[in-house]
């Protein structure tokens, strides 16, 4: 019987968007051993314990409510591993070189009788895959490996059968415009992840405050009256800590006399934690939701690293470096010139910019494991110093933080 610790799981998620780039589902991008995707291992087989923590626990906590995309082998679907999750949460994702033979058309039939939704990975319109069109729920397309007018054509062909299409590897904005004029429906990658930038721009004023904040928030030694000093500086941070200190979250008695008061009241590790999250999102005005997310998940997945390293004094640092990883896309500038409005140590910089840092290999880690670059990662983690079986762990720990703290705080004005 497989254990939790012969698992040795890895899982990793990825955004799938609408056309308004709100947040639809997440493929869940797992590894099990040494491959990209979840199966298990030759003549071992799985116990629904097993199963239960691989995938029930670790998709209940990564996916935020929303459906995850599972990917299914052909024993996956033979041996109906995918009733083991609840038909609500998950679909199943059948991969491209699955052929649909009896006994898996079968399988999906089983799947489809009781409730689970299936979809097509990297699907080619070839004559002996069109079987599989019969049960599957969504249809998705590598925009990289197929023509865009095959596109055209497969997308009106599913369109015509009631199956929406996802475009899967958008990696630009020019790549997520060309495909919603095909007509997909939704779309996955990480093209909400890079910025579009016509000429040079500045960081708008009213958001340079912001960023300040950040930095003065995650600085080794946490200085008040700074903190306060930018609170002067706009209007809507002093309206957002009132709201803050008079909801549910707290039951204050006494009235707040000034901002410094407010601040005291919350302590440093819960101010670092409130200013980290109403930067990044008044900040990130008019982005996707998971864009919103990203920068703290990054943050916390660098920090619970550099602490596993020994960089636990340099925790805050890091902590900094993945919240500012993001700040190019959200304010629709150059790293380097967002790295002009405010004063960062040159190895938060460098690492930020590619260049030779201690940080850098954290950094690098934290990427691969995010896209799930398996190949990469175990290269980076032996630069960081890293066994890279506590990698699960600390990323679930992170992903379960953003979600606590986006519960917590209200954020609105």
């Amino acid at each position: 019987m497989a254990t939790s610790e012969s698992l040795n799981r890895f899982l990793a998620r990825q955004p799938i968007l609408t056309h308004e780039r709100h947040l639809y589902a997440y493929e869940i991008l797992s590894r099990y051993g040494p491959e990209n995707y979840c199966r298990p291992k030759p003549n071992s087989p799985l116990s629904e314990n097993a199963m239960d923590e691989l995938f029930l626990m670790g998709i209940r906590t990564m996916t935020d409510g929303l459906p995850a995309f599972v990917n299914c082998t052909r024993d996956f679907l033979v041996k109906d591993y995918l009733t083991l999750m609840p038909r609500e949460m998950v679909v199943g994702e059948i991969l491209e070189n699955v052929a649909p033979d009896a006994e898996v058309l079968s399988a999906c039939k089983r799947m489809k009788d009781l409730g689970y939704r299936l979809a097509l990975d990297d699907y080619c319109d070839l004559p002996e895959m069109r079987p599989l069109l019969e049960v599957a729920d969504f249809v998705k397309i590598d925009v990289l490996l197929m023509s865009r007018d095959d596109q055209k054509r497969v997308v009106h062909q599913c369109h015509g059968l009631g199956i929406p299409t996802i475009a899967e590897k958008v990696e630009t904005d020019h790549q997520f415009e060309s495909c919603r004029e095909i007509g997909y429906d939704f779309f996955q990658g990480y093209f909400f992840c890079r910025p579009q930038i016509v000429g040079r721009r500045s960081v708008p004023a009213n958001k340079t405050v912001y960023l300040q904040l950040l930095q003065a928030a995650n600085e080794p030694a946490f200085n008040l009256h700074k903190i306060s000093t930018i609170f002067k500086r706009d209007v809507s941070l002093s309206y957002r800590l009132l709201r803050y200190l008079n909801s549910a979250a707290f039951a204050f008695r006494a009235e707040i006399h000034s901002i410094p008061h407010g601040l005291s009241l919350l302590g440093d590790l819960a101010m670092r934690k409130w200013i980290s999250l109403v930067s990044v999102a008044a900040l990130g005005d008019a982005v996707a939701d998971s864009l919103l997310r990203l920068p703290l998940l990054r943050a916390m997945f660098c920090e619970l690293i550099a602490q596993k390293v020994g960089m636990v004094r340099e925790a805050n640092e890091v902590f900094l470096l993945g919240l500012l990883s993001v700040m190019d896309v959200l304010l629709n500038v150059p790293m380097a010139v967002v790295l002009q409005d405010i004063t960062v140590g040159d190895e938060i910089k460098n690492a930020l910019l590619g260049r030779p840092s201690r940080y850098r290999p954290i950094f690098e880690v934290v990427l691969d494991y995010e896209s799930g670059t398996w190949e990469q990662l175990e290269e980076s983690c032996r630069r960081c110093g890293l066994h890279e079986n506590f990698l699960p762990d600390l990323y679930l720990k992170s992903v379960q933080w953003v979600s606590d703290i986006l519960a917590e705080v209200p954020v609105t004005a």
